[in-house]
């Protein structure tokens, strides 16, 4: 494992820990990262409330479940993730739910804003995208997959919203949300599980 996921990993969260986190940045109307805008305060106590739904009614199919709790290896899933980010609050309760199933597994979470070197390992086509999951196999120390921002289904959904009006603006982020809800975690949960096979 490089030295900048090392130190990475010496800041990190654990899953509660972020969740009482959130909530108590939304409480006090803040958020995560180097703004503190209106809107991303806003988008914090949404999220806040997306999480704490999620972590209630979020189910792992009994496939990917068995495949979690067979696994050999131990590894280490650190997330990228900001308080604000709507699709983390969509896919970090999923996450959760997969490595609470496993004892193989160790979640771990980390700001953005406050990891740039970690970040920018990790780029989606030139962008600091999130949540982004890294997948290290613990043996080994190595970096055996990466996953995010989106799953494929809803990354193909914005690409052509972007397409056809040339922004992401509000309606597209209300399109994303329901495609959230329709595909019910899981596409996140095969594509991870893909990843580890």
């Amino acid at each position: 494992m490089n030295s900048i996921i090392k130190e990475s990993l010496k800041e990190s969260f654990s899953y509660q820990e972020y969740r009482s986190f959130v909530t108590a940045l939304a409480k006090n109307n803040a958020t995560t990262g180097h703004e503190q805008r209106e809107d991303l305060v806003h988008y914090t106590q949404l999220n806040d409330a997306r999480l704490h739904r999620l972590d209630k009614t979020m189910q792992l199919t009994d496939e990917v479940k068995s495949f979690l709790e067979n696994l050999k290896k131990e590894y280490t899933w650190l997330v990228i993730s900001e308080s604000w980010c709507g699709d983390a609050a969509q896919i970090l309760p999923i996450i959760n739910k997969m490595a609470t199933v496993s004892d193989k597994i160790n979640l771990r979470i980390v700001l953005r804003d406050e990891n740039e070197e970690l970040m920018n390992q990790f780029l989606t086509n030139g962008t600091k995208s999130i949540p982004k999951l890294i997948i290290i196999d613990k043996e080994s120390n190595e970096v055996i997959a990466d996953f995010g921002p989106r799953p494929i289904g809803a990354k193909q959904l914005i690409l052509d919203y972007k397409t056809e009006h040339g922004v992401v603006d509000e309606t597209a982020k209300i399109e994303l949300q329901k495609w959230y809800l329709q595909d019910k975690g899981i596409s996140t949960q095969k594509e991870i599980v893909g990843l580890m096979k």
